[in-house]
């Protein structure tokens, strides 16, 4: 009969002996906080759990509801965490995501039961900065991350080894090379996947007996581990990447399907967008982004006419082009934006600061793209009040 893996012997990060980097796993980010010598204002992206400690403790002194085994704060606290609030206290908790409210109770939900989440959409919906707030909110650990990709191996979900000790000695505990999601099932906590169906198939079906049966057989050593309560798995996918590796039905089942629609309106996705880029802004020591709302709403208000089809007032049909023109791109095209403004500028986001990063967005094809934003160009913003200096701009660095 298999008998359980002691948990501690599958985490590395309780065996203070462990020389950094032994067992890494490919495919397989490596788990744990960063150390001592590099946190603060060195750190480019502190992990969610970091960066908003202040706001989950405060949630965590005011949660007086039932908590989930394991769990650091009640549903209720992680859908407060994840969509903003104050507390009694007056503790304000800002927004991670903004969206649909229901969207975030039923993939909280979800984790507070035996079925994994899948967080599906377009690219640039906030799959994955949804995941790490959740896994953050959750076990105060959004480490345990397995990034999908074309070469990802069986390892990276299951487990390695660490081939000089297996060389000298066989197999054993200690040449046993735990993978973030063998950590999550011994520790209880809440592992994460991205980019799920980048992984190849029979790879990805590796999950089917960890999800359905709780449980990940170790058969060199004729042991297994179990998972505690508290474990529970977020894995993201890329809707549009349908046919690449289709999940089977069987791993689907296993999951619950949180589909993260793009914004509702434009007001809407200029908020996302403004509040994403002073994050990134502050830790990049660039100018406040209120001070460029006006090119912020045109970047956003550009990206929504091509995605859609149709300008804003729908009087005119427009071409799409081959991007997708996401929210993220766009955070992507004001914080470029900000940091020319920045340094070569005098600070102030304009026209011609993001010129450019929307001509990199917009024309992925080379031929068919840019035909499509010449005629946008001519027919839709020439004709624009108060739109000159951004045609302009986009004329300039389109010649």
């Amino acid at each position: 009969m298999p008998v359980s893996v002691d948990p501690t012997s599958v985490d590395e990060r309780r065996n203070p002996s462990a020389p950094a980097n032994a067992h890494a796993t490919p495919g397989a980010r490596t788990s744990g906080h960063t150390p001592a010598e590099q946190t603060g204002d060195e750190v480019m992206r502190p992990h969610a759990e970091d960066a908003f400690a202040a706001e989950l403790a405060a949630l965590a002194e005011q949660d007086d509801r039932p908590r989930p085994t394991r769990w650091k704060l009640s549903p209720w606290a992680v859908a407060t965490y994840l969509l903003g609030g104050t507390l009694p206290d007056g503790t304000v908790i800002t927004p991670k995501y903004v969206g649909p409210r229901r969207i975030v109770e039923v993939a909280v939900t979800t984790l507070a039961t035996d079925r994994a989440l899948l967080l599906l959409g377009v690219p640039g919906t906030a799959k994955t900065w949804v995941s790490e707030h959740l896994a953050a909110a959750v076990s105060g650990d959004s480490t345990l991350l397995v990034q999908g990709t074309a070469g990802t191996p069986e390892e990276a979900i299951r487990y390695g080894w660490n081939y000089a000790q297996l060389l000298a000695h066989g197999p054993s505990r200690d040449a046993l090379v735990p993978s973030p999601v063998m950590r999550a099932m011994a520790e209880g906590m809440t592992a994460r996947v991205e980019e799920l169906t980048r992984i190849p198939a029979d790879v990805q079906d590796t999950l089917i007996t960890i999800l359905s049966e709780k449980t990940l057989p170790i058969p060199e050593l004729g042991q297994e581990v179990q998972a505690v309560r508290g474990f529970n798995l977020i894995a993201t996918a890329n809707d549009r990447d349908r046919g690449v590796n289709d999940l089977s039905s069987a791993l689907r089942r296993r999951f619950n399907t949180v589909v993260l629609p793009l914004p509702e309106s434009a007001d809407a996705e200029v908020d996302i967008v403004s509040r994403r880029v002073d994050q990134l802004g502050r830790s990049l020591d660039l100018p406040s982004a209120p001070d460029g709302i006006d090119e912020i709403r045109r970047v956003v208000t550009v990206f929504r006419e091509l995605r859609d089809g149709l300008t804003t007032d729908g009087r005119t049909k427009l071409k799409s082009p081959s991007g997708t023109l996401s929210t993220a791109e766009a955070i992507s095209v004001v914080t470029n934006g900000l940091a020319l403004a920045a340094h070569f500028g005098d600070g102030v986001l304009r026209a011609s600061d993001v010129a450019a990063g929307i001509l990199g967005a917009v024309v992925r094809d080379p031929t068919a793209d840019r035909v499509i934003w010449q005629e946008y160009l001519e027919a839709v913003v020439r004709e624009r009040d108060g739109w000159t200096d951004f045609y302009r701009a986009c004329r300039e660095v389109s010649a």
